[in-house]
């Protein structure tokens, strides 16, 4: 698989693919550069051997995605922070890819067969001009695409299903897109469910306190709001909660349940929230007791607002139980329960 013939057809490839692929994204105003930026613990460790891990993931039915970024980089920080933060995008490429991460002005050695470079060589070799420019592989040592800038998330998710699962074999992208057609999250906040007193000061709350942490190019928190959240079941139990929705990346200084001052994308990190959205149930004495960071449909979302509101998470610490119990006891009173609903 070495060859130096394969690695001319890397960089040919990449030059003729280098305008097949634009940024997709706006950069929202005001944006400043960021410096260095956590990438997600699931990217692969490697040693930079491309062809081995080309190899490797092939032997696991996946292919390769090599992420060039740079500190200081906002689009970088976007595509972290916008893309791999809904649980959808991070779960669907770690199914289809291994993501190995090569900075564009590193210095570590970067292995294609029989050549040598260091990473901002490499970089050069490919005439990569943008970040975050992401360069896919098939199992013959090909990259099949390149795509130069910022994708939103719903373009993003589209493209890691298009190579994903090899429909560029079959029909080329700009079909492809037409066809499934993705469309754009609304790029607002939720807030306007809050019921806290104060959002700055959330120690200071009478009712159990539920914080959502979301973000605004988010489709499943689009889905939480505009559909789950405003069916008559939901509204009934989030009158149990002090509700407040944050803005998991912002920059917005307040006063947590337990009476820390910080920032809103501070605390989040501090509770590991990972995903939006999440949703984080704290007690009277500000201990949370439960969260919820996966993607439910409303009934899942109504029995986890249920178990804590009800005070079940106390004596039965088993959710899924209390999940197929709840289900049981409302079909019994002739109520229909759809769980993909």
């Amino acid at each position: 698989m070495k060859n130096i013939f394969s690695l001319l057809l890397i960089v040919l490839t990449l030059h003729v693919s280098s305008a097949h692929a634009s940024s997709e994204g706006v950069l929202n105003p005001g944006m400043v550069n960021p410096g260095y930026e956590e990438h997600p613990d699931w990217f692969k460790v490697t040693f930079l051997d491309l062809f081995e891990d080309i190899e490797d993931a092939a032997s696991n039915n996946k292919r390769l995605m090599v992420y060039y970024y740079q500190d200081g980089c906002p689009y970088c920080k976007i595509l972290l922070e916008e893309n791999f933060s809904q649980r959808e995008i991070a779960e669907k490429t770690q199914q289809y890819f291994d993501v190995v991460a090569i900075n564009l002005w590193g210095d570590r050695e970067v292995y294609v067969g029989d050549k040598q470079y260091t990473e901002k060589q490499f970089a050069e070799a490919l005439k990569v001009q943008y970040t975050p420019t992401l360069l896919f592989f098939d199992e013959k040592n090909k990259i099949v695409f390149r795509a130069n800038g910022y994708y939103p998330p719903e373009k993003f998710s589209a493209l890691l299903d298009y190579i994903g699962s090899k429909q560029e074999k079959t029909i080329s992208y700009q079909d492809y897109m037409e066809k499934v057609n993705p469309q754009p999250a609304t790029g607002r906040l939720h807030d306007d469910i809050n019921s806290v007193a104060s959002i700055d000061d959330l120690s200071k709350t009478v009712k159990p306190l539920l914080v959502m942490f979301e973000q605004k190019k988010c489709s499943p928190c689009d889905e939480l709001h505009l559909d789950i959240v405003k069916r008559k079941e939901t509204v009934e139990l989030l009158s149990k909660f002090d509700v407040v929705v944050l803005d998991m990346w912002s920059d917005r200084e307040i006063k947590t349940p337990s009476g820390d001052n910080m920032k809103i994308r501070d605390w989040a990190k501090k509770l590991d929230v990972k995903y939006a959205p999440s949703l984080l149930f704290f007690d009277e004495s500000s201990s949370e007791v439960f969260r919820s960071d996966a993607y439910l449909k409303s009934f899942h979302i109504q029995s986890v607002m249920d178990y804590v509101s009800s005070g079940t998470y106390k004596t039965q610490s088993n959710f899924q139980r209390y999940v197929d119990q709840r289900a049981d006891h409302l079909r019994e009173q002739g109520i229909e329960v759809n769980l993909m609903d």
